[in-house]
């Protein structure tokens, strides 16, 4: 065993811990569209692509980044979040198969566990809410509870902080994208994983530094697990 086990988990919700199913992207080309970039063409497949490359961060940093405009960034993100909820209201939120389950086991075995968006936190509390998640975990983030979204470290040290954590090395993140990747190892922590089933490949998250690349969230508790063993 190592000397400092695993005492915080840090989990991303849509594509980690929450299915997806293409709802962020659909969500996007809704926003771009309310921002006024064509339907087609060379500058609406220019954002296609950015979007896809980052996944998993601050949805609001991603508009200002894409558009340069503030009205029009903001006017984006709330056509975004609008669009994800109605999706989501559509489809029904479900939680990735044994999310649930694993999070029980990590609190259980006396790991503590916070779940982080980049989404809003309204909107990210509307899918606390249809999961009937409010209690779940020990403690929920989006990036203006933290400061800055992924792919800075703030969401993670946010939660050593308020949760008490005596060292980053005592930390393990769990994201879907390459960004969380990055949120992981710019804090310090000691796990790192990218799971399979989110917007990202194991080449793509390999190739950010993932420690680990697991199946799924399931996978991730063994791992933490293991290392208190």
């Amino acid at each position: 065993m190592s000397d400092k086990r695993i005492d915080l988990a840090v989990l991303d919700m849509a594509g980690t811990t929450v299915a997806d199913d293409g709802l962020v992207e659909r969500a996007f080309e809704a926003a771009v569209t309310a921002a006024g970039i064509p339907a087609e063409g060379p500058e609406r497949e220019a954002a296609r692509a950015f979007v896809l490359d980052t996944m998993g961060q601050s949805k609001i940093w991603c508009f200002r980044t894409l558009l340069g405009d503030e009205e029009l960034a903001q006017t984006a993100n709330r056509a975004f979040e609008a669009a994800y909820t109605e999706l989501a209201e559509q489809a029904g939120v479900t939680p990735i198969p044994g999310a649930a389950e694993a999070i029980a086991e990590l609190r259980a075995a006396g790991v503590r566990v916070a779940l982080t968006t980049g989404f809003s936190r309204e909107t990210q509390d509307r899918l606390l809410r249809a999961l009937d998640w409010t209690e779940i975990a020990d403690l929920t983030l989006a990036p203006s509870d933290a400061g800055r979204g992924r792919p800075f470290p703030d969401m993670v040290l946010t939660a050593v902080l308020r949760l008490e954590i005596d060292a980053v090395d005592r930390v393990a993140v769990l994201g879907d994208t390459t960004s969380d990747i990055a949120t992981g190892l710019a804090a310090g922590a000691r796990i790192v994983a990218g799971t399979l089933t989110g917007a990202h490949g194991e080449e793509q998250l390999r190739a950010a530094g993932a420690t680990h690349v697991v199946p799924s969230v399931a996978d991730f508790a063994r791992l933490v697990l293991d290392q208190r063993a």
